[in-house]
């Protein structure tokens, strides 16, 4: 597949729907998790360190003069409703403030009032809200409350100026008429010294930091995944690169240290342990009967099993491959196609040395390097032999070609070839083969790699059976857990000491008799000839 290719199916795979934004939050959570909350305490944090801000506020109301009459009652109460809003840019003046400053005596400057004074008038009502804020408490009330006299005395100036002007002049020699002002700001409610600071509020800011880290976090996680050029999920490889996923397995603790193969079965835990999920063995079995799948006319006899780069389970996956198959009873042969770095013999616990190169080079026959054990009965093993100095040579000769073509009329050849991109063996096994299955670490293996490793094979029109995604999340295979065995009948088969128990109740002569080898005690073993032979040469290639 060409490079345009794959990127054409990107793009057309490019667009998220709600499962791929749930994708996203589910690879991604403990980084959204740790933003949300840096954030979170970082406005938390900015709000407890800010100075506390209390507020006080103080009523007044617009009063009209009128008359008993009920037209006059509802004039004057019009006009008290539209001097309020005219009133409101007066009491917003530097004017009121500076007479504030100056009658409270506050070390703050009129500007500085203004800033910190709010006048409010609420709609459709001839009432005036004054609140003033202040780091001290009886500050904001002594400004509130000075604030609402000053702004009463600066109305009646100006409403007693204004209806003396419309009143006829006083006859010389007499005193001029009071005149009462038609308008009033009588004060309504005074203000008291609040008790609670109005600011910071850690509880909101909290809240919208949360809110705010949480967008954040999520936003650079959707542009981490868009920069990731990891393959994660069975369907992103075959969208990317149009070829089938035939198996996924999981993540399965009982694959560390030496023990690589559980022959196809769930093995029995240890005495005390927790059972293991048999979801590793029950994905073995889906492949090997996807495999059978593949062709039903012309079913590949033998089959490449490798991997973009080391490291990725390639050699683990081609053991249990085969014991999965060895245990429905078809017959398998694993051949260790690595010649550089053979692993085989070391994963089957088998005699390691001998093998293919020696084969290849007249010095013994299949059968004499032919090793099986006893936990496998149809299963054989076929090692790398002795690391030669051009395995690439003997990989792609003929005779190569005939020992694999009469391996596969005993049975199915699993080879375990090298990764593809460090040398081509891999390639050269593949196109002997009648197809390759290229292995695909979760989370590992990138859609460069992988875009090379296919083109590599396809270069020499060798088959690509599929690709196989290795160590997804065990949560993916949660549904397996109910076919779990029950605990009871695991500790009835996996206790040694209840198992002899009961032999005993069952038969009394049976503990007496000779129990069986273990099964790698009863492998068989490399035939005396092949092991004669081995032990006398010396040679090197």
């Amino acid at each position: 597949m060409s490079n345009p290719e794959i990127g054409g199916s990107e793009a057309s795979a490019a667009g998220m729907g709600v499962s791929d934004y749930a994708r996203v939050a589910r690879t991604y959570w403990k980084h959204i998790t740790v933003i949300t909350l840096i954030v979170t305490v970082l406005a938390t944090a900015w709000s407890a360190f800010r100075p506390r801000v209390f507020a006080a506020e103080a009523t007044a109301i617009v009063l009209a003069v009128g008359t008993d009459n009920v037209s006059s009652l509802l004039a004057g109460d019009t006009l008290a409703k539209a001097k309020a809003k005219t009133y409101k840019s007066l009491a917003e003046s530097r004017l009121v403030a500076d007479k504030v400053s100056a009658s409270t005596g506050v070390n703050m400057t009129g500007e500085s009032l203004l800033g910190a004074v709010t006048v409010t008038v609420p709609r459709d009502t001839a009432e005036m809200r004054i609140k003033a804020e202040s780091p001290n408490p009886t500050t904001a009330q002594r400004v509130a409350d000075a604030w609402i006299v000053e702004l009463a005395r600066q109305v009646e100036e100006r409403e007693r100026a204004a209806a003396a002007a419309g009143q006829p002049a006083a006859p010389a020699g007499q005193p001029a008429p009071v005149v009462t002002p038609p308008i009033s700001l009588v004060p309504l409610d005074p203000a008291t010294v609040p008790t609670h600071p109005v600011s910071p509020g850690m509880g909101l800011t909290a809240l919208y930091g949360a809110a705010v880290g949480l967008l954040l976090a999520y936003a650079s996680a959707l542009l981490r995944d868009r920069l990731d050029r990891r393959l994660r999920t069975a369907a992103e490889v075959e969208n990317l690169f149009s070829v089938p996923v035939v198996g996924t397995l999981p993540v399965d603790l009982r694959l560390t240290g030496e023990n690589k193969v559980l022959g196809g079965l769930p093995a029995a835990p240890a005495p005390g342990s927790r059972p293991q999920s048999p979801a590793f063995s029950e994905a073995l079995r889906e492949l090997r009967t996807n495999l059978t799948f593949l062709d039903v006319d012309n079913p590949p006899r033998i089959i490449v099993v490798t991997s973009s780069v080391s490291g990725e389970g390639k050699s683990t996956i081609a053991a249990n491959l085969a014991s999965a198959m060895a245990a429905a009873g078809d017959p398998v042969i694993v051949v260790d196609g690595d010649l550089r770095h053979p692993s085989v013999a070391k994963i089957f616990d088998v005699v390691p040395g001998i093998g293919i190169t020696d084969v290849l080079t007249g010095k013994a026959e299949v059968d004499d390097v032919l090793q099986q054990r006893g936990d496998l009965p149809n299963l054989s093993i076929l090692g790398a032999g002795r690391t030669p100095p051009n395995p690439s040579e003997l990989l792609s000769s003929h005779a190569m070609k005939q020992l694999l073509n009469s391996l596969a009329e005993r049975g199915i050849v699993i080879i375990d070839a090298p990764p593809l991109l460090p040398v081509t063996d891999a390639v050269l096994l593949a196109k002997i083969a009648d197809g390759a299955i290229v292995v695909v670490r979760a989370g590992q293996t990138t859609k460069e790699q992988l875009t090379k490793s296919l083109g590599n094979i396809r270069k020499v029109n060798a088959t690509i059976l599929g690709t196989l995604l290795n160590c997804v999340p065990a949560k993916e295979f949660e549904g397996y857990s109910y076919y779990s065995p029950e605990p009871d009948s695991l500790d009835s088969t996996s206790s040694p000491e209840k198992a002899a128990a009961r032999d005993k109740t069952a038969s009394p002569d049976k503990a007496a008799r000779p129990q069986p080898a273990n099964s790698r005690e009863t492998r068989s073993p490399v035939s005396e000839v092949g092991r004669d032979k081995f032990s006398k040469s010396s040679t090197s290639f």
